[in-house]
């Protein structure tokens, strides 16, 4: 049988792809010179950077769990081809070829522009707040086992069995100063509570804005216990403009030294109090008695919306990649995915 319909006919017009695709062709021409920039004009033909993306994009908005499977559902699937751009009888590549060809957008952070150009859009159509925003941390999982966590200062005997080795760490204390993960060197343990068990994560931050909760910031750190405030103050001073902001958190940022700090940076605290902290909240009633205060602590809850989008569709409650500078890269990647999904659903919703 043969087929004279494009995959373009295949898709109905109001497909939420359509809009998406849309949105980050869009992205994607303004970031054209780049791209130029790291590929060679000679030599063995590489996977276009626009068809690389979109495919990664796929992987986030339909919670693929791995390369391989998303090669063999972009072979059989007429909207994933569609949307990445290629035709019906093209050939799909290899799953080694694509990691590798994806690898090489690292060097070049794309993934950080490609959110900027997403974040502009949506200050054109006047979705986003300039003045407003919220901050917030999660722990994401490393791509590392507990087995691997060892100590730094010893040569390890050879395993009995190298695939799934047999570990006891009954009655040894084990820390991030003492031991270190032989998988991931750049995970630390650490836990989310008391009571909680420990895991070896990387701490990720977001920086939403009030308005319709879009994404304008992200940083990946270690899990070091002050990554946190730490990465909050990072997003903070990348924030354009000397105007003043309000910047609202929970209960984990009351302390001294952050506020301070984001005072310095032109950003009003709008912190939840602590009053069960040793010596008092930081935020006293120069800061409570406001109105906006009351607003900041009501709308700083939907960056939850945000994490849980992240960490159940996108696939990042534990992220498949090692190494900080990778696991920063795809995590802003899918913050970029997140809010071409939420501007569709407000262009839907006008």
């Amino acid at each position: 049988m043969f087929s004279y319909l494009s995959p373009d006919t295949r898709v109905r017009q109001d497909h939420p792809l359509r809009a998406i695709r849309a949105m980050a062709d869009e992205a994607m021409q303004r970031l054209s010179p780049v791209f130029d920039g790291m590929y060679a004009t000679i030599g063995r033909p590489s996977i276009p950077p626009e068809k690389l993306l979109r495919a990664q994009l796929l992987q986030m908005l339909y919670s693929v769990r791995s390369e391989r499977l998303l090669m063999e559902e972009i072979d059989y699937s007429v909207l994933f081809r569609w949307f990445v751009g290629m035709n019906l009888d093209e050939e799909v590549w290899d799953p080694t070829v694509f990691t590798k060809n994806r690898d090489r957008l690292l060097e070049g952070d794309v993934a950080r522009r490609f959110l900027a150009e997403v974040v502009e859009q949506a200050q054109a159509q006047g979705l986003t707040s300039d003045e407003h925003f919220t901050v917030d941390g999660t722990l994401v999982e490393a791509w590392a086992s507990l087995k691997s966590f060892q100590r730094k200062d010893q040569n390890n005997p050879p395993s009995d069995d190298p695939g799934n080795p047999t570990v006891d760490f009954h009655g040894e204390k084990r820390s991030n100063e003492t031991h270190a993960s032989t998988t991931d060197p750049d995970a630390l343990l650490a836990r989310k509570g008391k009571g909680k068990e420990a895991e070896l994560s990387f701490t990720a931050n977001l920086l939403v804005e009030n308005r319709n909760g879009l994404i304008v910031g992200t940083e990946v750190l270690q899990a070091n216990g002050t990554a946190e405030r730490d990465g909050a103050l990072l997003m903070l001073e990348q924030i354009p403009g000397q105007q003043r902001v309000t910047v609202g958190a929970d209960k984990g940022y009351d302390t001294k030294d952050f506020v301070a700090e984001c005072r310095n940076l032109h950003a009003t605290p709008h912190v939840a109090q602590n009053t069960k902290r040793r010596g008092g909240s930081a935020i006293d009633g120069r800061t409570t008695r406001h109105a906006g205060y009351a607003i900041s602590q009501m709308k700083r809850k939907r960056i939850e919306e945000s994490f849980g989008w992240l960490k159940t569709i996108a696939l990042m409650r534990q992220v498949r990649h090692r190494g900080i500078f990778k696991v920063g890269w795809v995590f802003t990647f899918a913050a970029a995915a997140y809010n071409l999904v939420r501007m569709r659903n407000l262009a839907v919703a006008r």
